[in-house]
């Protein structure tokens, strides 16, 4: 049996069953083998469903094995084709690599040498998808480096972050969870002239407030328990380069004056070192919180808002900006069924209706979670209603609860779905969120919309 290591689907075609069902059993130790007797069933196989191999015959009644591979590279360039015939003819296996096909095999051929020709073929269609997933990710980059959008909002603050990247300013990212404001950060470093310096990222919300000196600043050997060898700080990494200081509101008083002191005199102290260190890095710091209420209330030292402030981003919400969710849902469409090597060219009509509908309040990341998985779920090319679980409550109804239609009505949908989930999960708010598919937060959003106690 073939060891498949990328687990590809494969379309075997011949209108022998015979052959059909056996080279099927001599290739099943791949994910998926599936079978069309004629050239023209195997077209509508690769229309309704993504091949990495598709091994034919070259003779069968009506189109041939070799009329075939055009359409095959037309519907799936990616798509590795092996031809196999009794016809002992050079000329035909050089037809059949002029049109495309990966290799040729001549019947009777031995079953190690067929394994061998199909492993080496799916291992060059993963290399071609990789090669297009690669090139499709830099022309991406060069284009707002994956910042998508045509709204105003979105258009300003591009043109806001190409002007702050000529900078050495120091940006203050806003924005809600899931915006997109480390993204924007890499946006702006890797337009500035320090871009082949690093990029270093900390989020300060998800380090400890004990070990976030340590690994801010760094520290020498023996400066406290555990403290077996000395160690860089990120802002001695970010030397000439960026630091992303991400949830920048969760730091503590202590270590907000310490930031800015590195932010007014360009200096820093590891812990236990008797010596300062200069740094030449700028800072580009990010919130989804309001530090001018901080600052009033006392828990965000005035002077650091104002040297974090110089140039203040603000990253609008998707709700604020529904006009960019056709255009961001064709993009994540298109970079997911890249990296999962599918095919998807069908959206049902009130699959985008819905989308625009939603209020999506985990943003942009919760928008791509859901094409991600609808993307993922898919079998037939097509992205619909019931594999977006955020919207129809999908995933609660395969986790055992009752499925809901849309009926035109998604506020109906998201509470149902939400009161059905509680019930199943005993009112356990981390269980029904679990159930549903979403955050904690987004269920908490959920409840305080539709006024459910």
């Amino acid at each position: 049996m073939l060891q498949d290591s990328s687990a590809s689907r494969i379309l075997i075609v011949d209108d022998e069953h015979e052959i059909t069902e056996i080279l099927s059993d001599l290739l099943s130790g791949a994910r998926e083998c599936e079978t069309a007797g004629s050239a023209e069933a195997a077209l509508e196989r690769m229309r309704q469903g993504n091949f990495q191999l598709v091994i034919s015959d070259i003779t069968m009644p009506g189109m041939t094995g070799l009329e075939m591979v055009p359409h095959v590279k037309h519907i799936s360039p990616d798509t590795v084709v092996i031809m196999i015939s009794g016809l002992q003819t050079v000329e035909s296996a050089i037809e059949a690599m002029r049109l495309g096909a990966f290799d040729y095999l001549q019947k009777p051929f031995e079953v190690d040498e067929l394994l061998v020709v199909v492993a080496r073929a799916l291992a060059h269609g993963q290399l071609r998808s990789q090669q297009r997933y690669l090139l499709s990710e830099r022309d991406e980059e060069y284009s707002h480096y994956g910042i998508v959008g045509r709204s105003r909002g979105i258009q300003e603050m591009i043109r806001t972050a190409e002007l702050v990247a000529e900078t050495r300013s120091t940006v203050l990212i806003l924005g809600e969870t899931g915006t997109g404001k480390e993204l924007l950060a890499r946006a702006i470093h890797d337009r500035s002239a320090q871009r082949d310096m690093p990029l270093i990222k900390v989020n300060c919300a998800a380090i400890p407030d004990t070990l976030l000196e340590s690994e801010l600043f760094g520290h020498v050997r023996g400066a406290f328990t555990g403290a077996a060898a000395s160690k860089k700080g990120k802002f001695a990494l970010a030397d000439g380069g960026t630091i992303f200081l991400d949830e920048i509101g969760t730091m503590s008083p202590s270590l907000q004056a310490k930031l800015l002191r590195v932010l007014q005199e360009r200096e820093f102290e590891p812990l236990g070192a008797e010596k300062s260190y200069k740094v030449d890095v700028r800072v580009v710091a990010a919130t989804n919180r309001n530090l001018r209420q901080m600052v009033t209330e006392g828990r965000f030292l005035e002077d650091l808002f104002y040297r974090l402030n110089v140039i203040p981003i603000e990253i609008p919400p998707l709700r604020e900006r529904k006009e960019d969710i056709p255009v961001l849902v064709e993009h994540f469409v298109k970079k997911h069924a890249r990296r999962a090597g599918k095919r998807i060219d069908r959206l049902e009509p009130d699959v985008v209706a819905a989308l625009a509908a939603h209020d999506w309040p985990g943003n942009v990341r919760e928008l791509e979670n859901t094409i991600e998985r609808g993307v993922v779920l898919s079998t037939d090319g097509a992205l619909t209603l019931r594999l977006l679980p955020a919207l129809t409550g999908s995933a609660a109804s395969a986790a055992g609860l009752p499925g809901l239609t849309l009926h035109h009505n998604v506020g109906w949908v998201e509470r149902e779905t939400v009161m059905r989930a509680l019930e199943q999960a005993g009112g356990v708010k981390k269980d029904a969120a679990e159930l549903m598919g979403i955050s904690q937060r987004a269920l908490s959003y959920y409840l305080s919309k539709h006024k459910i106690d």
